[in-house]
């Protein structure tokens, strides 16, 4: 009986097993499935989609167990612009070029770092992370301010979104000791006050506007100067024109400026009128415009005013003119009316012309009013009067509190001690002016305010502590308050998304910056009682960066390629916080291009050419477009057009010097620019080509003093070169006492003075091709390119293809300290070189550098046998500041300015042998450029940057000289 018993269950099973086997599909080597899948991405394609490149299949990956297939496809397959029906497109076509059981898996396709899916506008997620911070609260309405020029939607980034960031601190008012003075000490060369503000001016803020965010900040954020008022009420520049409708007066008070001091308490947006006039769809417009008279060219900050109504429409038109260009702006005047409003900042011309302006008009698509006020062009000194002085300084270096009335806060804003302590009054103005904007909107509703739908503030500091090692890293440390007001915000959230945003802003510092540089130091995360995480009525943090007292960190924090890695990382923080907590997928901007050289085509066009750089840390930092920004003949840059591809042909007009620059695109936003590249094609058919290699790429911070006994910045030896303009020095060190660690005042170590507070500083405009193209086109017959130094160095362009070669290595060198290596003649370009002057080609080179970055043993024969100079010492007195040479005489730019970076160093250049000759020299009588006149080829070497000649008409006279003499015949 057991026998039988156990024969039916062995029978039995057998029978199950082979009906199993007869009902499964045999899976296929992975061999065959890739090729099923890159036949897959070549062959199906959605109606009206057309690539720069083909896309390809990356990679694939197979879970049979969890029944699962994900594939790759390279970036090319995200350019286009996938809607729902796309989508579903894409996996019908992949199930059904797939054999059972893959058809029937769950199947992803990616590209740039997302499921196709999640590439929609609009996409949400599913992620359960912190998914749930707003719940259903949200803003859908128009942006406070949008771009309407610019050529590309930001659909995964931040569009639509309000932020309030701010640099901590700024000189402020000391009652107690009736003074003008900083809250925090001077140390190495600068104080905390002016600091921050190095990181969340020019990259922090940009980052996040480049993500399509509208970004409030409570302190002043223009490093400009100057500023004019333009306003309805004096007439001086406004104009106004009726069409359809009329203009009329507003019931309500305006802005009016008076000349002078403000007192404490005084608010400029009661003392005068404002303008209002129907808005029309169509037909004759009204519009009113707002012409300044610059006092010096540069850039400038452009704030509009205007009154908010009852009907006001949310798509007010303004339209900005700068240098000859216009941008257009929609402003959505049913909030933040009653205060300045930013909208971008831009070049202008000196003078008063119809080239440089704000024009509003009252075209609409929109039923109700728009109204105007008054328009301020630049962020100009600070005019509120305290104990019966000013600061004397830019209002930009000022703290909030002045701002915040210069802006129409009401005195309950700024003013909570009564003006009896503007230290705690400027504390509270950071978030009480964030609150007050925000007072009304969807996230703060039960304040009264201004209705602006600000969702995230943000405090960036630098007081993370003390090490008692002064060379190790202290590191970041984030602060938030979660137990106030019943732990709830203004909207009835808790306030632990605050903690939340706290601890990702730390996580995401410590793996970013140990990703790039190798190390960085997670502190501690406070939950505490502080003002500015304890007022604002939506999630907030503060980030202390790391730490101003300690060398170990700023010999990071002084370096702007750390400054923008670090702003990198909190922008990605703030990007991944914000959209998650709405359940939308998030593309993280792309890095810069690179490799960027104008080259003229055989039919007489222009090409722009050059790379994408892959961000190692973020799989969607992808670019999936470029963004070409062109200026002509001075005027200024354009909008820019949007390619697909790595290049861009354009059809130049002869005798025309353009600009270029380039930004990379995605949906996340768009990257810093590149480098301003110059091209010019002669009238002349019978011109020779000239190329210009801008090989000034270098950032970095100051000269380092490192030994036994000492430790700091040295100023003087070398002041470092920032990314464009920089507000951050306030003096040079005095104490370099290592034993002074941790100590303060005027004996601690890295203890500063103050003679370089309110001093702004022009470093790296990454434009020097610029000047050179310019003076060259005047120079001769000549069609002038120009390249990046790495794309020379890397092959890209053809030095056969020219007759002269310019280098401008500008403030170029290998300075030991900086975070990214830069050279003037690398090995590589040393090679080329050569091999260019063995072919008869000429060369003109200049820099501050060329010779002192040049002394190892085999450097110096390279200067000596190619370019028959040696080095003769650097020249560091910068009142020696005249050249004499070529039958000219010239001044050179040698004293730190906020127009133009200084070669406040510059090296004597000695002919090495009897073949070459001194062309210049300078005031004291020593070398400062050598010729080189053979039969077999011709240079010319300056000791000091070209472009820091001092004088348009002396850089136009020497170039046509070095011009002359290089392109003559033997």
């Amino acid at each position: 009986m057991r026998k039988r018993v156990l024969s039916f269950f062995l029978c039995t099973t057998s029978l199950m097993v082979l009906q199993a086997n007869a009902g499964t599909t045999k899976t296929l080597p992975k061999e065959k499935i890739g090729v099923l899948l890159k036949n897959y991405v070549l062959q199906n394609k959605a109606k009206n989609v057309s690539y720069p490149t083909q896309p390809y299949m990356e990679s694939f990956d197979v879970d049979d167990s969890k029944k699962r297939l994900r594939l790759v496809v390279s970036p090319a397959f995200a350019t286009q612009n996938f809607t729902a029906k796309s989508v579903k497109f894409y996996y019908k076509k992949l199930a059904s070029s797939l054999p059972k059981p893959y058809s029937r898996y769950n199947l992803t396709i990616e590209s740039a770092g997302l499921p196709i899916e999640q590439l929609v506008a609009g996409a949400k997620t599913d992620d359960n992370g912190i998914a749930a911070i707003w719940g259903n609260i949200d803003y859908s309405g128009q942006p406070w301010v949008m771009n309407e020029s610019k050529p590309f939607f930001v659909s995964h980034g931040l569009f639509d979104r309000h932020l309030s960031v701010w640099a901590s601190h700024g000189i402020y008012y000391d009652q107690k000791k009736s003074r003008w003075k900083w809250q925090r000490p001077n140390l190495f060369c600068t104080t905390e006050d002016l600091f921050t503000q190095t990181i969340v001016v020019p990259y922090l803020i940009p980052m996040l506007e480049n993500a399509g965010a509208v970004v409030y900040t409570p302190r002043e954020r223009d490093w400009q100067k100057n500023e004019v008022i333009v306003d309805n009420d004096n007439k001086r520049g406004y104009v106004e024109d009726n069409g359809k409708e009329k203009w009329l007066d507003t019931e309500g008070k305006g802005f009016a400026f008076h000349t002078g001091t403000y007192r404490d308490g005084e608010n400029p947006f009661v003392s005068g009128t404002a303008r209002k006039v129907k808005a029309v769809k169509k037909g004759a417009e009204s519009w009113a415009s707002y012409q300044p008279t610059i006092p010096q060219a540069g850039r400038y900050a452009v704030y509009v005013s205007y009154q908010t109504l009852d009907n006001s429409i949310d798509d007010a038109t303004y339209i900005v003119f700068h240098k000859g260009e216009r941008t257009i702006f929609k402003v959505n005047q049913k909030m933040g009316g009653g205060t300045w409003v930013y909208l971008g900042t831009f070049d202008f011309d000196k003078g008063n012309s119809d080239d440089n302006r704000v024009v509003v008009t009252n075209l609409s698509e929109k039923r109700g009013m728009v109204t105007t006020d008054a328009v301020r062009f630049g962020g100009g000194m600070g005019n509120i009067q305290r104990g019966g002085a000013m600061s004397g300084m830019p209002r930009s270096i000022e703290g909030a509190r002045y701002s915040a009335q210069w802006a129409g806060a009401p005195y309950s804003v700024y003013g909570g001690r009564g003006g009896s302590d503007d230290y705690a009054d400027d504390i509270n103005t950071r978030s009480n002016m964030t609150n007050w904007l925000a007072g009304g909107s969807v996230y703060v509703p039960t304040l009264d305010g201004l209705k602006v739908p600000i969702e995230l503030s943000l405090a960036v500091h630098s007081d993370a502590g003390y090490a008692n090692r002064t060379d190790s890293i202290i590191g970041s440390l984030a602060i938030c308050t979660t137990n106030f007001n019943d732990g709830r915000l203004n909207s009835g959230v808790s306030r632990m998304v605050s903690h939340d945003f706290a601890e990702a802003l730390l996580s995401g510092l410590q793996h970013d910056i140990t990703a790039k540089y190798g190390k960085w130091s997670r502190r501690y995360l406070w939950d505490r009682n502080y003002s500015e995480t304890r007022k604002p009525e939506m999630p907030s943090a503060i980030i202390e960066t790391m730490s101003h007292q300690n060398f170990g960190d700023m010999r990071y924090g002084l370096d702007p390629n750390f400054r923008f890695t670090m702003a990198r990382s909190l922008y990605k923080t703030i990007l991944r916080y914000v959209s998650k907590g709405h359940e939308r997928p998030f593309v993280v901007q792309p890095l810069p291009v690179n490799n960027l050289r104008v080259e003229r085509t055989d039919n007489q066009m222009l090409r722009l050419t050059w790379l994408p750089v892959k961000d190692e840390q973020e799989p969607t930092a992808v670019p999936t477009a470029y963004n070409i920004y062109i200026s002509e003949n001075g005027s200024g840059f354009d909008n820019g057009r949007i390619v697909q591809g790595t290049s861009f042909v354009f059809e130049a007009r002869r005798g025309v010097v353009y600009k270029f620059r380039v930004t990379a695109v995605n949906r996340g936003g768009e990257s810093f620019p590149s480098e301003t590249l110059a091209a010019y094609l002669s009238p002349d058919a019978d011109a020779k080509d000239i190329l210009v290699v801008d090989g000034f790429k270098r950032l970095s911070g100051p000269a380092i003093v490192d030994d036994n006994t000492r430790l700091g910045f040295d100023l003087d030896a070398d002041m470092g070169v920032t990314l464009g303009l920089a507000a951050g020095w306030n003096g040079r060190q005095q104490c370099f006492n290592r034993s002074r660690g941790g100590s303060e005042g005027p004996n601690a170590l890295g203890y500063s003075g103050d003679e370089l507070a309110g001093t702004f500083v022009m470093g790296n405009q990454q434009n020097a091709s610029v000047c050179h193209v310019e003076t060259i086109a005047r120079s001769g017959s000549y069609n002038v390119l120009s390249s990046s130094l790495e794309a020379f160095e890397n092959d890209f362009v053809k030095p056969s293809h020219y007759s002269v070669i310019d280098m401008a290595f500008g403030m170029q060198k290998d300075d030991g300290h900086s975070l990214v290596h830069y050279k003037t003649f690398s090995s590589t370009l040393q090679k080329q070189v050569m091999a260019f002057i063995r072919g008869g080609g000429r060369m003109f080179v200049s820099g501050a550098y060329i010779g002192s970055d040049m002394q190892r043993g085999d450097e110096r024969d390279f200067l000596s046998g190619v370019f028959k100079t040696s080095y003769g010492g650097s020249d560091s007195n910068q009142t020696n500041n005249t050249v004499n040479g070529l039958g000219i005489s010239f001044d050179l730019i040698r004293h730190p300015n906020a127009v133009h970076y200084s070669a406040t160093n510059v090296n004597v250049m000695r002919p090495a042998n009897a073949s070459s000759f001194c062309a210049m020299q300078y005031a004291d009588g020593t070398d400062a450029a050598v010729a080189y006149d053979g039969a077999d080829y011709k240079c010319f070497v300056m000791g000091f940057p070209f472009e820091c000649i001092n004088s348009i008409k002396a850089r136009q006279q020497v170039m046509k000289a070095v011009m002359n003499f290089l392109t003559k015949n033997n």
